[in-house]
């Protein structure tokens, strides 16, 4: 037995990063080894668990992944801990098709213990209502507790406290109106250690989890057997040496992607800012960053940019989502309206100009394998007639058709999808 929960909200906003940035830490300096995970596809919550817990976050996608191999992951991760703690996504209930690929479908697959943030800003007892539909809503989902947010004094507290009572929901904590605790902004989410002192605000955040939330209460309501370790997915065919780039402009990757990797190779990693050679390998990937935040240094490390492109030309094989598939093209525009030369494999330009979001989970057949993975970038691809064309056709989570590109440029493929294949073989993609 050991405690493991998932800590959701009744909608996205209600502070439940932050909490369990702060829960997270708190935990570490009991000295409890903390194994967290991130409901969804998200990169940057999943880095801030990093450096709080101190053990590398990983990622529980339903849309990604089956339920199978969430279960095994889970176990394979979570099975020494002394202690999970998942974070969900959006509202309890929110899924891309109602509840599929939602923060309560993670809990019903692992049999997990939900830990409810509620913002209790400008209510009262009226939060009864609002705890007793999430408690009560799906019999399969075990609401275990509660922790209020932004509440503004000891007798507000009290009000809270009562409403839990008359619904049957224990309450676990109530946390304090403090703007100082806000998570930064999404897009500054890798650029903290030079914009924002991280770990002083973890710091922070876990004194007041400390101070404000029964810990002990918390570790008791959610104590749960511990997670057996699941039936792995088939090996991957060997593939030699794979060269990861690995620096602060290209850092969005999925844990057990890597781990997957590992098994069938020896993985190597290289910054494309820094390092003036590219290490020997049979398989070149470029993941998803912050590109656009680095464009100087990757600009100005030519000896990379002629190593990569060379590589190419002679037939290596090269995978490079969202921020590494900018770097291979011709140029990107920064945000700062400056033009500078990328790798010049893929004969487009990518720019930050005219910043709008695009995301939302992708699906497409190559290779004779269904492919599952999330897009969201700021930046987009200026149309060029030279630009490779698309080898498949990407469909959204509910089967509509989406017009984002997999490029295939002899054995380089790129794309804006960040792929996850912790249950498929990556070769598949190259023959």
């Amino acid at each position: 037995m050991i405690p493991q929960w998932l800590i959701a909200a009744t909608n996205s906003g209600c502070g439940k990063t932050t909490f369990t940035i702060g829960l997270l830490r708190a935990l570490r300096r009991r000295g409890l080894s903390v194994q967290p995970f991130k409901c969804g596809p998200d990169y940057i919550d999943a880095r801030y668990h990093t450096r709080a817990a101190g053990l590398a976050s990983v990622n529980l996608d339903t849309w990604m992944a089956s339920p199978d191999h969430i279960q095994y992951i889970y176990g394979k991760y979570g099975g020494s801990a002394d202690a999970c703690v998942a974070e969900g996504v959006m509202g309890l209930f929110d899924g891309f098709d109602k509840t599929r690929g939602s923060s309560s479908e993670v809990a019903r697959t692992l049999g997990l213990p939900v830990v409810l943030v509620v913002n209790a800003r400008s209510t009262a007892y009226s939060v009864a209502a609002l705890i007793h539909g999430f408690a009560y809503f799906d019999p399969r989902v075990e609401v275990a507790g509660v922790v209020f947010n932004m509440v503004a004094s000891t007798s507000h507290a009290a009000y809270l406290r009562e409403a839990c009572a008359d619904v049957g929901v224990p309450c676990l904590g109530c946390l304090p109106r403090l703007a100082e605790l806000e998570v930064p902004s999404r897009h500054l989410g890798l650029t903290l250690d030079t914009n924002f002192q991280l770990e002083q605000w973890i710091d922070r955040v876990a004194d007041t989890v400390e101070q404000h939330v029964d810990l002990d209460h918390l570790l008791s309501v959610c104590r749960r057997p511990t997670p057996p370790a699941g039936q792995a997915p088939p090996l991957m065919r060997p593939i030699g040496r794979v060269a990861v780039a690995d620096d602060e402009a290209f850092a969005f990757v999925y844990r057990e992607n890597i781990a997957r990797l590992e098994q069938a190779a020896e993985v190597v990693r290289f910054s494309p800012m820094r390092d003036e050679r590219l290490p020997e390998a049979d398989l070149v990937y470029l993941p998803g960053g912050y590109p656009e935040f680095h464009l100087d240094a990757l600009t100005a490390n030519t000896p990379m940019r002629d190593a990569i492109r060379h590589y190419a030309e002679r037939g290596g094989r090269i995978l490079a989502e969202c921020g590494g598939m900018m770097y291979l093209c011709r140029a990107v525009t920064g945000m700062d309206g400056v033009r500078r030369e990328m790798v010049g494999i893929l004969a487009q330009d990518a720019t930050m100009e005219g910043m709008r979001l695009r995301l939302g989970y992708r699906r497409f057949e190559l290779g004779g394998t269904d492919w599952r993975g999330h897009e969201f970038h700021y930046s987009s691809v200026v149309p060029s007639p030279d630009a490779p064309p698309s080898v498949a056709q990407q469909y959204n989570a509910k089967g509509g058709t989406v017009d984002t590109p997999v490029y295939r440029h002899a054995n380089v493929l790129a794309s804006y999808t960040h792929l996850y294949w912790g249950e498929s073989d990556i070769a598949t993609l190259f023959g």
